[in-house]
């Protein structure tokens, strides 16, 4: 090992002159153990090379760093203060190195994920979970937005992976598709068809449907609209400005009925009942995405695509690695 690390001016000599972090290393060894030879042994090196290492670094610093006898060494007064230096130096180096190593592996490091569902349950809070469990060194930062701001987020470099329901239209941003939720009817418990285990579409074509101009609430009205595709078959349809909770909350007052993602479900409301919604296949679903930059280079991006592809290994190896 031959770094050089600190540069000091020797007024001796008149020159620049380079002191190795691993003479450095040798004294402060030989310190600890109180001996050269034991501090050879420790080291797998011969006794005279770090004995000719410390005398060149006594050298360049000007004064001897250690007072030696037969019983074995100690440092000098000098050399204390030389030595304490020197052990801060070799921290720092220490964390330096394993910064860097461990950014470039994603084990530390910055990720924002961005995202337009709930995380009250179902496969995001759990795929985050793990992630954070794995990697607790990484901090780990999330953005509910709507997908318009969502989409400005992932393209200026504020988000580093978007997951949502549906693909994200935008130019340089890779999509993979990662898992699919089955959409449900949310209704009174007193309401005619909670007494149902299945719900049709069609059965709404009577009913009053709340729904969040908020995303994902865009998705549920295409959906709708996609699965009763005459005007006259579709329920009558309420767009409030508000969250989806609050869409909740008139729910269970009776003002309507909502749909909701699987993943909704996990904060409950009392006087509320979920159903599933199907047609003439079976139940209807909407597909995830993740969505990221493919000029982005963050290491713990590529992490947590990593997990992605082990969680949903209907994701291409590409990933891997």
């Amino acid at each position: 090992m031959n770094m050089t690390g600190i540069e000091i001016r020797n007024n001796r000599r008149g020159t620049a002159s380079a002191i190795d972090l691993q003479q450095l290393r040798f004294a402060v060894v030989a310190s600890d153990y109180g001996s050269f030879r034991r501090a050879a042994d420790v080291l797998s090196i011969k006794h005279t090379v770090l004995s000719r290492s410390i005398g060149q670094l006594e050298y360049l610093v000007g004064t001897s760093l250690f007072e030696r006898s037969s019983g074995g060494i100690k440092p000098t007064i000098a050399g204390q203060a030389v030595l304490r230096i020197a052990r801060l130096i070799l921290e720092q180096v220490d964390i330096l190195v394993e910064t860097g190593r461990s950014g470039g592996r994603g084990d530390t490091g910055h990720l924002v994920i961005g995202f337009y569902t709930s995380v009250s349950t179902g496969n995001l809070r759990a795929t985050i979970g793990e992630f954070k469990k794995l990697l607790p060194q990484i901090e780990l930062a999330t953005m509910e937005r709507s997908r318009f701001h969502l989409m400005t987020a992932l393209r200026n470099g504020t988000v580093d992976v978007v997951v949502s329901p549906g693909r994200l239209a935008c130019l340089d941003v890779k999509s993979l598709l990662l898992w699919s939720e089955r959409i449900l009817i949310s209704l009174p418990q007193d309401h005619h068809l909670a007494a149902r285990e299945i719900i049709y579409w069609a059965d709404l074509r009577n009913e009053k449907i709340l729904l969040s101009k908020i995303d994902p609430g865009r998705e549920l009205e295409d959906l709708l609209i996609s699965k009763l595709a005459s005007p006259d078959d579709r329920p009558a349809v309420e767009r409030h400005d508000v969250s989806r909770g609050i869409i909740k909350n008139l729910t269970s007052m009776g003002m309507g009925l909502s749909l909701v993602m699987e993943s909704d479900i996990g904060a409950s409301f009392a006087g509320l009942v979920y159903r599933e919604l199907h047609d003439g296949t079976g139940p209807s679903r909407v597909d995830f995405f993740a969505h990221w930059r493919d000029d982005n280079e963050n290491p713990a991006l590529n992490r947590f695509l990593n997990l992605l592809a082990e969680r949903y290994p209907s994701l291409p190896p590409a990933l891997e690695g």
